[in-house]
């Protein structure tokens, strides 16, 4: 039996022995065979069961298993609470544009090749037998994977747009360089972009951001396939000069592609999670956004004055993406003080301040200087680093214990009620002027800052 996940192993095998009593023929099948290929270990399972009609399998579960009928008129069930999802191998039939233009059947009889060729990569439609570890492969995935290639599976490929943007992110997960065919069936698909749901482009996006190890290569597929178009933001980054004296690597599209894959290895040394990798990669895509509205030569140099203020720009980009609200409310935060080190003399306030500025749109110094290290490093030839100023900035944020959080208030309610003030606006208010002067240092302990408020007449 192949060895899953240790929390689901017992489940999965249990699931198998069910489905094979009943008369049926599980396979795994999709992302969890390339990933066992890659020596990985799998944790969301999707096993394809042939031989056996949908009431039939949906009986044999639910008299073992809570099944919930997802997707019940595509054939695919889902076990309740764990990550193992099955499905009959089904036809498709395409009337219309767009991922939802199709007429689906189940059909538990058709070979496994017919099954596989509705997958949209070879490295993605293998099936792998969980008892006999016979792997099948009628499209050469596993040869693909090996050399590292992404190559379309069959005809069917450009029955659904959104196969472009998988590409994208498998691209920039596994490394792989594409074949022109596959390449020019992209460039067919690029009209029906607008059938998309938003919510779906988002998936492949976040998975982009989340688990890319190679970003730049995504972005350049999508350049290579015309699909850099429907993003005009990213579009206007290329042939956007810089000043060769801090960019010699050459126009801001070229040094974004240094970024994002400078803010994943960043992300890869410190452990990030999921969550925060796509943060920082989403923050060096978008960091540069306002360079090609603000770029103009100024005695004789190329300069971008107030390219870190185009919250606009990056927020529309954003929300073509599909991306939530509060990822894009972080996501400006990073991108409006990317540059906020350069103006940094030591000041504790200008920590302090800087500190409650980011924790008020969800985010962190110590973020910000994984970007500015990200911005930093990605200008070869110059060497990586992360800049003097931010890293003093990071180091004064550090002893001042505001690197991952703002200045928590000194002078809170409670110490005015025990000064004889009632509850009110008037306590509002002074708690607000004590937190501002806290900030700007004129205090910087509970008793000092008491003292701050009877010199106030409180």
């Amino acid at each position: 039996m192949i060895q899953v996940h240790p929390d689901v192993q017992a489940l999965y095998e249990r699931v198998n022995q069910v489905i094979r009593q009943a008369g049926g023929r599980p396979l795994l099948v999709g992302g969890c065979v390339r990933d066992i290929l890659l020596g990985l270990t799998p944790c969301d399972l999707d096993l394809e069961v042939y031989g056996l009609e949908a009431t039939a399998l949906v009986n044999a579960l639910r008299h073992d298993f809570p099944v919930d009928l997802v997707g019940q008129d595509f054939g695919v069930l889902k076990i309740r609470h764990a990550p193992i999802d099955i499905s009959l191998p089904r036809r498709e039939s395409k009337r219309g544009l767009g991922h939802r233009g199709f007429e689906v059947f189940s059909d538990p009889w058709m070979s496994f090749q017919d099954a596989a060729a509705r997958r949209d990569f070879t490295i993605n439609a293998m099936g792998l037998d969980p008892v006999t570890d016979e792997l099948l492969d009628p499209f050469g995935g596993q040869q693909d994977l090996a050399h590292r290639t992404l190559r379309h599976t069959s005809v069917h490929f450009d029955e659904d747009p959104l196969r472009v943007l998988r590409g994208m992110h498998f691209i920039s997960r596994f490394g792989l360089t594409v074949v022109p065919e596959t390449i020019a069936l992209c460039r067919r698909l690029l009209p029906e972009y607008g059938s998309l749901a938003v919510e779906r482009v988002w998936t492949e996006w976040e998975k982009w951001a989340g688990q890319a190890t190679h970003p730049s290569l995504g972005l350049q597929f999508l350049h290579d396939t015309g699909w850099l178009g429907v993003y005009p933001e990213l579009g206007g980054l290329q042939g956007c000069p810089q000043d060769p004296q801090w960019h010699p690597e050459g126009d801001v599209w070229t040094h974004t592609l240094y970024v994002v894959d400078e803010a994943a290895r960043v992300a890869q040394r410190d452990g990030l999670t999921r969550e925060e990798r796509r943060l920082l990669a989403l923050a060096a895509l978008c960091h540069d956004l306002g360079k090609p509205a603000t770029t103009a030569m100024i005695d004789g140099h190329v300069r971008s004055r107030g390219h870190t203020d185009c919250d606009r720009i990056v927020e529309s980009f954003l929300q073509r993406l599909g991306a939530p609200k509060v990822v894009m409310t972080r996501i400006i935060a990073l991108v409006r003080h990317h540059l906020s080190h350069t103006h940094f003399a030591g000041s504790p306030r200008h920590v302090r301040r800087l500190t409650r500025t980011l924790e008020e749109s969800g985010e962190t110094l110590r973020m910000l200087a994984r970007l500015v290290e990200a911005d930093a490093s990605g200008r070869p030839p110059l060497p990586r680093q992360m800049p003097p100023s931010m890293q003093e900035m990071l180091t004064l944020a550090e002893n001042l214990h505001v690197s991952e959080q703002g200045p928590r208030p000194l002078v809170l309610g409670r110490h005015l009620i025990a000064m004889g003030l009632p509850p009110g606006p008037m306590m509002g208010r002074l708690l607000k002027e004590a937190y501002d002067a806290q900030l700007d240092g004129e205090f910087e302990t509970v008793e000092s800052g008491l003292t701050w408020l009877k010199a106030r007449g409180c």
